[in-house]
């Protein structure tokens, strides 16, 4: 049976800048870092609250994965990231330089707004409306 989804990747330029972005803008936290004997790395990242999947770095090495540096999903959305605290998260992005391309604005499931990473994927900022 099927558990979870432990891991989901991302393709990157660099390593390094991948991790500046997603770790020193973003807050994600550093999991492991491991360089494999085939020059490949195993850099995994985790959201600042523990909560779902990893992302796992993948560095684009041929030209089709260059390619889809910024475009894995064909324009949709690659990440949704909850927040307990959109306005204080929104603020703080915004201040450290993230684009964002839209929002904020309230929908039935919370408060939204879409932000770009450094290559251009869309990502959700969402903090999710609270059940009464």
């Amino acid at each position: 049976m099927i558990t979870g989804i432990a891991h989901t990747a991302l393709l990157v330029r660099e390593y390094e800048e991948a991790k500046r972005f997603y770790c020193d803008i973003l807050g994600f936290i550093v999991v492991e870092d491991t360089q494999l004997p085939t020059g490949k790395r195993w850099v995994r990242l985790r959201a600042p609250g523990g909560n779902g999947s990893e992302i796992l770095l993948s560095r684009a090495v041929n030209e089709k994965q260059q390619a889809s540096l910024g475009n894995q999903t064909g324009g949709r959305v690659l990440f949704f990231l909850h927040t307990n605290d959109f306005d204080s998260d929104y603020k703080l992005f915004r201040a450290r330089g993230v684009e964002f391309t839209e929002g904020p604005w309230d929908a039935d499931y919370g408060r939204v707004a879409v932000l770009q990473d450094l290559y251009g994927n869309r990502i959700d900022l969402i903090q999710p409306k609270v059940s009464t």
